[in-house]
């Protein structure tokens, strides 16, 4: 099957690069999933009973429950495009220290938000099975929803730690390397050539030494004879 050229410069662009890395495509599903857990229960999560027309939470008519799995959606998904931000910037970090610094924050947040969405599946899990059948007109759909996805961010939260502690890993031996190379390329710099040009090597080749060495030996050791004085006429 011919790919047109225009599609295959598409799939080779650095943004299809870029979205095609996995820790990118984890990034934005737990965008995604959380996205989906505040928004249902912030729309229809708060619903009115049969007999009552005060709006309650459909989960138990728990208000906390509501507002956890609301908060957290809300900043697990502005933390995710924080670091969406710093990973399209991450060519451009020239300090070493700094990038370390992020990778370090991004599995710590990556471990915390794991926990946060366990713990927060629990508690909209318990809450939605203590409900009365049959309480609230609507919601019911928004609310397996929310708790679906806050299954599905759990996993893909300990998707996200394991690929950031390996970033972290592989990271911590990069100054090292990068010690050695540079190391490698002064002793090169300062490392006398092994070769060297015919005239060069005419003039002051190991040849050239070794004659001048024996001529000056063979002067100094040369006895030499001696030397008539004229005396002046008395």
């Amino acid at each position: 099957m011919h790919i047109p050229e225009s599609l295959q410069d598409l799939a080779d662009s650095e943004v299809v690069q870029f979205l095609k890395r996995p820790k990118i495509m984890g990034r934005i599903l737990a965008g995604v999933f959380s996205l989906v857990v505040f928004s249902s229960l912030l729309t229809d999560g708060y619903q009115n009973k049969t007999d009552s027309p005060q709006l309650h939470c459909v989960l138990n008519g728990n208000a906390v429950a509501c507002s956890f799995a609301v908060g957290a959606g809300l900043l697990t998904f502005l933390s995710c495009l924080g670091f969406l931000v710093l990973d399209a910037h991450e060519g451009r970090l020239a300090s070493s220290r700094f990038r370390t610094a992020i990778q370090l924050l991004d599995f710590i947040l990556a471990v915390i938000w794991a926990c946060v969405w366990f713990l927060g599946f629990c508690f909209l899990a318990n809450q939605w099975q203590r409900s009365q059948p049959r309480e609230f007109l609507l919601g019911s759909g928004s609310a397996k929803a929310a708790i679906a996805f806050s299954f599905f961010s759990v996993l893909v939260w300990v998707f996200q730690a394991y690929l950031a502690f390996q970033d972290l890993h592989q990271d911590a031996s990069v100054p090292y390397k990068r010690s050695l190379d540079e190391g490698a390329v002064v002793l090169t710099t300062l490392s006398p050539p092994l070769t060297a040009s015919p005239a060069s090597s005419s003039t002051t080749g190991p040849h050239r030494l070794n004659y001048a060495s024996a001529a000056l030996s063979s002067y100094l050791s040369t006895p030499k004879a001696p030397r008539l004085a004229m005396m002046p006429d008395e």
